[in-house]
């Protein structure tokens, strides 16, 4: 296909998403003002379907989750591509508009992915969307990206209904990512001196949930009969610290624990005291070993005054790598609609996202782009600029979609050829990850007086 008739297609395409673009507006409010949190999203969802449905899609529900997607195709062979909207909000009641019973807010600007994801499913569902290409686009609106609410997903998991606390990963086991290729996606991100971002990647981590585990005594005439837990945790949390200055830069590590239950009365000393934290590096195997380095110094801190320790592990996020491709691709799409110089190229990103599960098996991308203003995650958050955030959006999703699909999607296989997965195969993926899991004490007092840490997961 010539330049002149690719660089046609594509005005097309944005000329589409321009036509919906009061539909995308109505979407970003609708959800803004109904934040639901993750695996909670039901009337998320019932919205959006019945929005994909009236817009002539055969929605595929994810099943006794929240979330579907829908698949759209242009009647010739090629690849799939897959565009993603989260659906899920954070917790920060003392935002203004949070929602009064929950608590809920949408402070990370996931309802602007929603709105964009319609967008895009608007504009390819018009007549002549789809001429000259090939291949399929499917839509996937999913559930729970943001890690909170443990305790009711691991509820969730307990009964069955999930197998993992991150949605993509959940979508990924049931197969709801059977067939694509590749798959594109954008982030809000609080207004910069330029509109669009795009970095390397980002980190993976391990969500660690771990308790030390004491004898709770008076803690005026009789702390000598107790074990502190709060002590021994204050003793953990010194010795990972000394940790710090081995690791290196180059990976991005990252450790910040918070107790979640220290006590219950001033007068008694702790018998158990709770904590969370987050174990980030940015690749795989660094996860793992420092992870190691951590059960370690946690467990020689509970044997140190006596108490035990319960270690509770299980698979957070995988390191994200934005495509190489993809990423010139983006920075291509933002240049001709908008204009050179309106991409800022950052090294890496030291949060998570269950997109990086995703990039470990196929191409996938992270960009980001302007519109919101205030603290992410924080009660000041905004979409001020729902225009470029969503409308802005769907333009270069969708345009980045003509170019990998134009002709015999030779753009596509071009991704393809050069992509290197971290995982061969799903199966090799959920192996790893499943490998994580862990759930036990990990300090062992023997009879004879010695004592054996058993920190790893065997």
């Amino acid at each position: 296909m010539n330049n002149k008739n690719a660089e046609l297609f594509v005005n097309q395409i944005i000329a589409k998403v321009e036509k919906n673009k009061e539909l995308i507006l109505q979407v970003e409010q609708n959800i803004w003002k109904n934040p639901e949190i993750g695996y909670k999203e039901w009337k998320t969802t019932k919205y959006l379907q019945r929005i994909f449905e009236e817009l002539g899609y055969e929605v595929k529900p994810a099943g006794d989750i929240p979330g579907f997607t829908a698949e759209i195709s242009t009647g010739r062979p090629g690849p799939t591509i897959a565009i993603i909207a989260e659906l899920d909000s954070l917790l920060c009641p003392e935002h203004p508009e949070a929602d009064r019973e929950t608590g809920a807010i949408h402070a990370c600007g996931h309802h602007a992915q929603s709105a964009y994801l319609v967008g895009c499913a608007a504009a390819f569902a018009m007549p002549g969307a789809l001429d000259g290409l090939c291949g399929s686009i499917r839509f996937m609106s999913v559930p729970a990206e943001e890690t909170i609410d443990l305790e009711f997903r691991n509820s969730l998991i307990e009964k069955g209904t999930i197998h993992y606390v991150a949605g993509k990963v959940e979508f990924l086991y049931r197969g709801l990512f059977d067939g694509v290729d590749m798959v594109l996606f954008t982030h809000v991100l609080p207004n910069k001196e330029k509109p669009f971002a795009i970095d390397e990647g980002s980190d993976g981590c391990i969500t660690k949930h771990f308790e030390y585990c004491g004898k709770a005594s008076h803690a005026g005439f009789a702390p000598h009969e107790g074990i502190n837990s709060l002590y021994a945790a204050s003793l953990g949390m010194q010795a990972c610290n000394s940790l710090r200055e081995t690791f290196e830069e180059k990976d991005y590590i990252r450790f910040h624990p918070i107790i979640t239950d220290g006590g219950v009365a001033a007068n008694a000393i702790p018998g158990v005291t709770k904590l969370d934290t987050y174990v980030r590096a940015s690749t795989f195997s660094k996860m793992i070993e420092v992870n190691q380095r951590i059960n370690r110094a946690l467990a020689a801190s509970a044997a140190a005054m006596g108490a035990n320790l319960l270690i509770h592990d299980i698979p957070g996020n995988m390191p994200l790598t934005n495509d190489k491709i993809l990423s010139g691709l983006f920075t291509e799409t933002v240049s001709e609609i908008f204009g050179e110089g309106n991409v800022e190229h950052t090294p890496w990103n030291c949060g998570t996202s269950d997109l990086g599960d995703i990039s470990c098996l196929m191409p996938t991308i992270h960009p980001y782009v302007a519109g919101a203003e205030g603290t992410g995650h924080g009660s000041d958050y905004y979409l001020v600029d729902p225009v470029r955030a969503c409308v802005s959006s769907a333009k270069v999703l969708a345009a980045m979609t003509v170019k990998l699909l134009m002709g015999e999607g030779e753009k596509a296989k071009e991704v393809l050829e050069h992509y290197q997965p971290v995982f061969k195969t799903t199966e090799e993926y959920f192996d790893a990850i499943n490998a994580i899991k862990m759930c036990k004490k990990t300090v062992v007092y023997n009879e004879d007086g010695t004592v054996v840490l058993d920190f790893q997961n065997k």
